[in-house]
């Protein structure tokens, strides 16, 4: 496993490449990452959608859900909060503040293009319809409670959550085998589900999701029998109430762990390594 200053080293370059790439591969691998993540989404909700038990539906939801980036790392695809980590080489003078964005810019275009294709798409397909709309039902109500989330605590939750995606690329990326990069981005992924931490990516697939699924006019009659309030599902409390507050809150706790981690491990020209 790579040391901390390895793992530096490593991702200096990994920066430079991210920095430099084209509009059309970023973009690309970034609606592959959102893919990925809205599987992760899809499989959680699929899973857990009849359990009753707060409890263990996010203990089944946590065990589940890493698959996604562990995925994105497989494949070099173009994950938002993971890239949030290059404020290391932004830190380290590797790559500019213009390169950072361009970055941010198109790898999350391209993540809200392939998390809310899926959804659309699932939808379509009338995967909604499983355990006779149960899913569906389901599916509103993890939207509705994502867009009633207080525009303070979302984003405390998605500095948390951020702060172990970067995590989980951090131990992933130290790895030297692939059983150990899998390891090492599956726990930190594993807890901050089942902490019921926000992560943007995620919700573009699950709010989305919850739109989808409320255009359908059976499955909206099914949520309004079950008692659910769908007022405040809408693209306006989507974008606004939930989705900025933790982009805000994963930019944060990724940015910030990055430069910790710069900061402390970081090799100085007097020889020390940066420890405090």
């Amino acid at each position: 496993m790579l040391t901390q200053s390895e793992f530096l080293d490593k991702y200096y370059s990994i920066g430079e490449s991210k920095a430099k790439a084209k509009f059309a591969k970023t973009f690309l691998l970034g609606v592959l990452a959102g893919l990925l993540i809205g599987l992760g989404g899809a499989v959680t909700n699929m899973a857990t959608h009849t359990i009753a038990s707060v409890s263990v539906a996010k203990i089944i939801s946590g065990a589940l859900f890493p698959f996604g980036l562990i995925m994105v790392i497989f494949t070099g695809a173009e994950l938002f909060t993971g890239n949030c980590l290059l404020s290391i080489p932004v830190a380290e003078k590797r790559i500019t503040i213009k390169g950072l964005l361009k970055n941010w810019i198109f790898s999350y275009t391209g993540n809200f293009v392939g998390a809310a294709l899926l959804a659309a798409l699932l939808c379509l397909a009338g995967q909604f319809n499983t355990s006779n709309g149960a899913l569906a039902v389901s599916t509103m109500k993890v939207a509705v409670t994502k867009c009633n989330i207080n525009f303070g605590s979302a984003i405390i939750l998605g500095i948390f959550c951020n702060l172990l995606v970067c995590l989980a690329v951090m131990a992933s990326l130290s790895a030297k085998d692939a059983i150990g990069r899998a390891a090492g981005a599956y726990f930190p992924i594993f807890f901050f589900v089942v902490c019921g931490f926000e992560h943007c990516v995620a919700n573009m697939y699950y709010i989305p999701a919850g739109l989808f699924a409320k255009g359908v006019t059976e499955y909206a009659s099914l949520a309004v029998e079950a008692g659910l309030d769908l007022s405040t599902l809408t693209w306006g409390n989507f974008l606004i109430n939930n989705l900025l507050p933790v982009t805000i809150g994963n930019i944060i706790g990724g940015v910030l762990f990055g430069l910790l981690i710069w900061y402390t491990y970081r090799q100085r020209g007097d020889g020390s390594n940066g420890k405090i």
